[in-house]
């Protein structure tokens, strides 16, 4: 038997620590969600919702009910539910589109950004603190790896 058939290659069993890491950082985001929708009272779908309104409200960008529906992989009738529920619950409005007056985006309140941060603040600090120590040239490699893993798991 060849030896190169047996046994993994110094870069093979690299690769396959780095798969080990990427499953494990996943598990971890999973219960670290768990846990802020008990403590938010929140349903995964409801969570998912705001942390991309969060995050697409950092980068300056507004979102209409087509994209949440798209983010989330969700029907335009779950989208409506979803939204009813969130603007019942104080959490966004429907607030008329700056460019096109027909359509509708959907804006964060005060008080969801306020409860998101509260629930999330400490961890989001913690994981600053945890990259810390990475140089800038490590910092673009890491950036790079999380956005190729998730281009595959998008399946793009």
């Amino acid at each position: 038997m060849d030896r190169s058939d047996s046994v993994p290659s110094e870069r093979d069993a690299l690769v396959l620590t780095a798969l080990e890491s990427v499953q494990t950082f996943s598990d971890a985001m999973d219960r670290m969600y768990a846990e802020m929708r008990g403590d938010m009272d929140m349903n995964a779908t409801d969570l998912a919702a705001i942390r991309m309104l969060v995050i697409r409200e950092r980068h300056g960008e507004v979102v209409k009910p087509h994209d949440l529906a798209t983010h989330l992989a969700i029907s335009t009738a779950s989208t409506t539910k979803l939204l009813d529920r969130l603007s019942a619950g104080g959490y966004l409005r429907r607030d008329p589109h700056p460019d096109d007056r027909r359509s509708r985006i959907i804006v964060l309140t005060d008080a969801a950004r306020a409860e998101f941060f509260r629930h999330f603040g400490a961890r989001l600090a913690a994981m600053r603190d945890a990259l810390a120590p990475y140089d800038d040239g490590e910092l673009r490699s890491i950036v790079r790896f999380l956005g190729d893993i998730e281009n595959v798991m998008a399946g793009d």
